[in-house]
C-alpha cells in the first residue's frame, strides 16, 4: 500500500485567511487544501463557507480599529458625532441624486456603457444591493461583463448565500460569467466555491467536472494554466488523505481499491499535466519525481521534452506579449498565425480567447475566429458561444450577425432561435444602408429554403411572402427614414422574390407586378434592368409579354439604347411577323434618330463651353505675358544710366569699325556660337550648349595648371548626316571624376552592339560634365543599350535613354512616374537605409500579391528610405495601410499610404554655363541686388567679326572658320592653325591693345 509522502500535505495546506489569499491569486490553490479540510469535518449535509471567517475576522479588524480610536480620544482627541452624521447624509444625497441621474440617462439610452459601469460602482458603494443586483442584470444582458464587474458581482452573491437555493443562483451566475470571456481567475473562484458545496450528495463528482472544464477552458493558457492544475491535483491529494487507513491499521480490499483508484488519478493529473507546455514546467516535472516512488515513466518525459519543445517554440510570442502594451493586436495576429501553421486546433483556440479577451471590440477578429471554427472545429455548443459572444462585442458589424445565422441554420436550430437573433440584428443599429439590405437577404435565404415547393400552399411559402412584403416595408419606412435611402436601388430583394415567384410558384403574374413595381423606382432608364426583365419573361413567360417588355425597354432607355435595340431586332428575327419586324424597325430608327440629336447638342453645347474656357486661358496667357513685359520694362529704364556710362565709355576710345555683337553669358569666344540643344532623358528636359573651343595659351602663361587643364580628347569626328537619332542613346549621371570616359562607355556597350563613336561632353577646362553620347551603327543595338539603364557605374547608377532632338520631335514624351493616385499602390517612408526589396517583400506580402517594389533612390544610388509597392487590388493596398502604418521596421517606425504623389512643375531651363571670356549678358542688377559691375576683360581689340554660327549637335561643334586673326587661336578641330600661329609676346599685345 502507497502512502502519500506528509511533507506535500504540510506544504500545500497553510492556514491562510481566505482575505489573503482573495488578494493574492497564484496561492490560490493553497486554499483548497484548507476548505476541503473544513468541509470534511462539518457534519451532515451543513454547508460551511468561509465567508463566516471573513466576516469574523473583518469584525475582529473593526473592534482593534474602534478600541484604537477609544484610546485616542482618551488621549485628548475630540470628534463630533453629530458633524460625522451631518457628512455622511451631505455624501449619501449627492451619490443618491447621481444613481438617480444615471438611471435617467440609461432610461433615454440603454447602451451607454460608461454609465453602466458608473451606477454598478455608485450602488456598491452605497450597499444598495437589490438595486445593484438589478443593474448589474441589465448591463449583463446589453453587452459582456468585464472580468472585475463579474468578480464583484459573484463576491457580493457568495456572501448574501444562505441555503441551497441560494447556492444553486450563485452556480447559475457562475455559468454566466465563463461564457463571456476565457478567464483564468473567475474559473478558480468557481472551483473554489464549488469546494464549499462537497458536502453536499454528489458535491465531490460536481468539482470535479467543474475542474476538468476548468482544464478544456483554460488548461493550455501558457502563462495561467498552470494554477488550474495545480489547485486540481491538490484536491484530490487532500481527497487521498481522507481515503488512507489509520496509521497502524490494515486496509481492507475496498479501502485499498480506493486508495488505489486516486493514487491514478493523481499519477493522470501530473501525466496531463506535463503533457502541456505551460511555463514552471520544471518545477512541476521535479515535484512528480519526488512524489512518485517508482521514478517518472519514460512515455511521460519524452511527452515532458516535447512540451518543453513546443514552450521554446511559443516563448517568443509570449515574450512579445508580456513587453508590448495593450492592446497587443498585432502581437496576437503573429501568435494566432503561428498557431494556426502548428494545426493544433485547441491550442489555436485558447490563443484566439486569449486575443479576444484584450481586444473584443475588433470585429475582424472576431470574424476569422468564428470562421476558423465554423470550417476547421464545427463543433455545436462551441461554435455558436462564439458566434453569440460575437455579436454581443461588435453588434454594429452585420457580417457577424450573418455569420451566426448561417451558423444556426447549419447547426440545425429551431426557428424560432434563428427568428429571435434575427429581430436582435435589426435593432442592432447597423452604420450604413446597405447592411440591412444584406441581413434581410440572409434571412430571406433561410426562410426560401424552408419551404417545400413541390407543395402546392404551405404555412413555410406564407411566411416567406410575408416576409418580403415586410423586407420591402421596412427599407421603405426605418432605413429610409434614418439614412435618406433605402439601400436597394437596384431593387435587388424584389428581382428575388419576381424570380422565386416564376421559377418556384409558376405564378408569372405576380412576378410581372413586381416588375413593374422595380421599373416606377426610377429604374427604367437602365437597359439591364429591362433585359433582366426579357431574360425572366424568356425563361418563364411568352413571346407576347417579351415583345411588350422589349418596346418599352427601347421606349424608356436611354443608356445604353443601341443594345436594346439589337435585342429587340435579334428576337424579332427569331419570333416575329413582317409587321412586328417593320413596326420594330420603325421604332428602334425612331429612337435612335432622337438619340442622335441629342447627342449631337450635347456635344454642341459641350463644345462651345470648351471654346469659352480655352478664350478665358488664352486671356489669361495674354494678361501674364502683359505683366512680365511691363515688368521688363521697368527693369531696362533702371538699367538705362549705366547703358548710358558704357555708351560714353566707348566713344572714349573711338573706334571706327564695327565692332560685333555682343553675345550672351555661354557663348563660346571667338568663332562660331553653338545652339542650344534640347535633349529629353527620363530625368528630366536637358537644355545646354556645345563646349566652347579651348584656347592656346601664350608662352609662360600658366605654367602651374599646364598639367591640371589638359585639353579634352575630342572623338573620331563623323559627319553630321552620318548621326543620327534613332541610333544613338544619351547616358547621363556619370561620375564627373571618371577616367577615360570614352574607352569606359565604348567598352561598356560594346556587348549591344558596333559602337561607331562615343562623345563625351566637357567644360571648358576639360573637366568631365558626366554625361556623353554614344553612337552605334544601327537602331538594333539600342534596344539592347537602354537594358543597361541604372547599372552602375563606379558607384552611382548610369541612366541610359533615347537621344532625341526636342526641336525635331516635340511630342516625344519619356517615361515617368504617374502623379496621379493609384489605389493599388502604397507609399512607404521612414525605411531604414538598409532595407532591401527581399526585405520589405517579406513584410508586405503578407496582406496580399505584391507585383513591383520599387525602393527609392538619389542620383548617386543611395537610398532615400522611401518606396512604392504595387499590390494585385485596391483592397489589398487598403488592407496594407491599415496593418503596416506606423509599424516598427528595424527600430524605424514607417509610414503608409496610398500612393498619391504631387504633381511636378517642368523645371526651367538649364542656364547656359558661363564659358571663360564670354560676354557677359547685360543685366540691371548685379548677382547680389547691386549695380552691375562686371565687364568683360578681353580687350576689343581682340574681338573680330565672327563667322556664322556654327551648329551644334549631340553636344559637339563643327568645325568653323577661323574667327581670330592677329595669331589667336580657332574653335576645336583647326589645330592645324594653332600650330602654324607664331607665339606672341607681351609687347605684341600691348601694341594691338593701344593700336601702334
Amino acid at each position: 500500500m502507497q502512502v502519500v509522502k506528509p511533507r506535500l500535505l504540510v506544504a500545500r495546506a497553510p492556514c491562510f485567511s481566505r482575505e489573503v489569499l482573495c488578494c493574492v491569486r497564484e496561492p490560490l490553490p493553497l486554499t483548497v487544501s484548507r476548505q476541503i479540510v473544513l468541509n470534511m469535518a462539518a457534519t451532515g449535509n451543513e454547508e460551511q463557507t468561509l465567508l463566516p471567517d471573513i466576516e469574523e475576522e473583518a469584525e475582529g479588524m473593526e473592534r482593534e480599529m474602534e478600541s484604537e480610536e477609544e484610546e485616542e480620544e482618551g488621549m485628548g482627541v475630540e470628534h463630533s458625532e453629530e458633524e460625522d452624521e451631518e457628512d455622511t447624509s451631505e455624501d449619501e444625497r449627492e451619490n443618491e441624486a447621481e444613481i438617480q441621474r444615471l438611471e435617467e440617462q440609461l432610461s433615454i439610452n440603454a447602451f451607454d456603457y460608461n454609465c453602466h459601469v458608473d451606477l454598478i460602482k455608485l450602488l456598491r458603494q452605497e450597499g444598495k444591493l437589490h438595486r445593484l443586483r438589478k443593474a448589474r442584470q441589465k448591463m449583463s444582458e446589453l453587452f459582456p461583463l468585464t472580468e472585475e464587474i463579474w468578480l464583484d458581482w459573484l463576491k457580493d452573491e457568495i456572501r448574501l448565500t444562505e441555503d441551497e437555493s441560494d447556492r444553486e443562483k450563485v452556480y447559475e451566475l457562475f455559468e454566466r460569467a465563463v461564457k463571456d470571456y476565457m478567464c483564468p481567475e473567475i474559473w478558480l473562484e468557481y472551483v473554489q466555491y464549488s469546494i464549499g458545496g462537497m458536502g453536499a450528495q454528489g458535491g465531490i463528482e460536481r468539482v470535479r467536472s467543474i475542474f476538468e472544464r476548468a482544464l478544456t477552458a483554460v488548461g493550455l493558457h501558457m502563462t495561467k494554466g498552470a494554477s488550474i492544475w495545480e489547485a486540481y491535483r491538490e484536491f484530490e491529494i487532500v481527497i487521498l488523505s481522507t481515503v488512507q487507513p489509520p496509521p497502524g491499521s490494515v486496509a481492507s480490499k475496498e479501502q485499498q481499491e480506493l486508495l488505489n483508484a486516486q493514487l491514478e488519478r493523481i499519477h493522470t493529473l501530473f501525466r496531463r499535466q506535463l503533457a502541456v507546455p505551460l511555463m514552471d514546467m520544471e518545477g512541476t516535472y521535479a515535484e512528480y519525481s519526488d512524489w512518485a516512488d517508482d521514478g517518472v515513466p519514460e512515455t511521460v518525459t519524452h511527452q515532458y521534452r516535447r512540451a518543453l519543445q513546443q514552450l521554446e517554440k511559443c516563448k517568443p510570442f509570449e515574450e512579445a506579449l508580456l513587453v508590448s502594451e495593450p492592446p497587443k493586436l498585432a502581437e496576437y495576429q503573429a501568435y494566432i498565425d503561428f498557431e494556426m501553421k502548428e494545426g493544433d486546433p485547441a491550442r489555436v483556440q485558447i490563443i484566439f480567447e486569449r486575443a479576444l479577451a484584450e481586444n473584443c471590440l475588433v470585429p475582424d477578429l472576431w470574424i476569422k475566429y468564428t470562421m476558423y471554427l465554423d470550417r476547421q472545429l464545427k463543433i455545436k455548443d462551441l461554435v455558436l458561444s462564439a458566434h453569440e459572444r460575437a455579436v454581443r462585442n461588435c453588434p454594429w458589424t452585420m457580417g457577424l450577425w450573418k455569420s451566426y445565422l448561417l451558423a444556426l441554420e447549419r447547426h440545425g436550430a429551431d426557428h424560432q432561435t434563428v427568428t429571435d437573433v434575427f429581430e436582435k440584428a435589426l435593432n442592432a443599429g447597423f452604420i450604413q444602408a446597405a447592411d440591412y439590405v444584406e441581413i434581410w437577404q440572409s434571412n430571406l435565404d433561410y426562410l426560401r429554403r424552408r419551404v417545400d415547393f413541390s407543395k402546392e400552399w404551405s404555412r413555410e411559402l406564407d411566411e416567406l411572402r410575408a416576409a418580403f412584403a415586410r423586407s420591402l416595408d421596412y427599407l421603405k419606412e426605418d432605413v429610409k427614414e434614418r439614412f435618406s435611402e433605402s439601400g436597394d436601388l437596384s431593387c435587388i430583394i424584389m428581382q428575388i422574390w419576381a424570380r422565386i415567384e416564376a421559377l418556384h410558384c409558376k405564378n408569372m403574374q405576380k412576378a410581372r407586378e413586381l416588375w413593374d413595381s422595380i421599373m416606377t423606382k426610377g429604374n427604367a432608364k437602365y437597359a439591364n434592368m429591362w433585359l433582366e426583365y426579357y431574360n425572366l419573361e424568356r425563361s418563364y413567360g411568352d413571346a407576347v409579354h417579351c415583345r411588350k417588355a422589349l418596346h418599352r425597354a427601347v421606349q424608356c432607355t436611354s443608356d445604353y439604347p443601341e443594345h436594346v435595340c439589337d435585342v429587340l431586332l435579334n428576337f424579332e428575327r427569331v419570333e416575329g411577323s413582317l409587321e412586328d419586324w417593320d413596326a420594330a424597325v420603325q421604332k428602334t430608327e425612331t429612337k435612335l434618330n432622337r438619340v442622335n440629336e441629342q447627342r449631337a447638342r450635347v456635344a454642341e453645347k459641350e463644345a462651345v463651353l470648351a471654346r469659352q474656357e480655352e478664350e478665358k486661358a488664352e486671356h489669361r496667357r495674354k494678361a501674364k505675358a502683359d505683366k512680365k513685359a511691363q515688368k521688363k520694362s521697368q527693369k531696362t529704364d533702371r538699367a538705362g544710366d549705366k547703358r548710358k556710362a558704357e555708351d560714353e565709355y566707348e566713344e572714349e576710345w573711338g573706334e571706327d569699325e564695327e565692332l560685333p555683337s555682343k553675345r550672351l553669358r555661354g557663348e563660346e569666344d571667338f568663332g562660331s556660337t553653338a545652339k542650344e540643344e534640347h535633349m529629353e532623358t527620363e530625368s528630366g528636359l536637358f537644355s545646354r550648349r556645345a563646349p566652347p573651343p579651348r584656347k592656346t595659351e601664350p608662352p609662360g602663361f600658366r605654367k602651374n595648371q599646364q598639367g591640371l587643364s589638359e585639353a579634352p580628347r575630342q572623338p573620331q569626328d563623323i559627319s553630321k548626316e552620318q548621326r543620327k537619332d534613332e541610333e544613338c542613346v544619351f547616358v547621363s549621371n556619370l561620375p564627373f571624376n571618371l577616367e577615360d570616359p570614352e574607352g569606359k562607355m565604348r567598352t561598356l556597350f560594346q556587348g549591344c552592339g558596333t559602337v561607331q563613336q562615343v562623345r563625351p561632353i566637357f567644360t571648358a577646362k576639360g573637366v568631365f560634365k558626366g554625361y556623353c553620347y554614344v553612337q552605334f551603327e544601327d537602331r538594333l543595338a539600342v534596344s539592347e543599350a537602354l537594358k543597361l539603364d541604372r547599372q552602375e557605374v563606379d558607384g552611382r547608377p548610369m541612366f541610359v535613354s533615347p537621344c532625341v532632338d526636342k526641336n525635331k520631335n516635340p511630342d516625344f514624351k519619356v517615361f515617368k512616374y504617374k502623379t496621379a493616385m493609384e489605389k493599388h499602390k502604397i507609399f512607404i517612408s521612414g525605411l531604414p537605409y538598409s532595407c532591401t526589396k527581399e526585405t520589405l517583400e517579406d513584410l508586405c506580402k503578407q496582406h496580399g500579391t505584391v507585383k513591383t517594389i520599387r525602393l527609392v533612390t538619389n542620383r548617386s544610388g543611395k537610398p532615400k528610405g522611401l518606396a512604392y509597392v504595387e499590390y494585385e487590388n485596391e483592397a489589398q493596398a487598403s488592407q496594407a495601410v491599415l496593418k503596416m502604418d506606423g509599424t516598427m521596421l528595424e527600430n524605424f517606425t514607417i509610414s503608409v499610404a496610398i500612393s498619391n504623389p504631387p504633381s511636378r512643375k517642368m523645371e526651367d531651363k538649364a542656364a547656359p554655363s558661363r564659358i571663360l571670356g564670354a560676354a557677359m549678358l547685360r543685366q540691371p542688377q548685379g548677382a547680389r541686388g547691386k549695380g552691375r559691375t562686371q565687364i568683360s576683360l578681353l580687350p576689343r581689340s581682340l574681338y573680330r567679326q565672327s563667322a556664322p554660327d556654327a551648329k551644334a549637335e549631340n553636344g559637339t561643334v563643327s568645325a568653323p572658320h577661323a574667327t581670330v586673326t592677329d595669331g589667336v587661336h580657332g574653335g576645336p578641330g583647326t589645330a592645324s592653325l594653332d600650330t602654324q600661329t607664331k607665339s606672341l609676346s607681351n609687347e605684341d599685345f600691348a601694341k594691338m591693345l593701344l593700336k601702334k
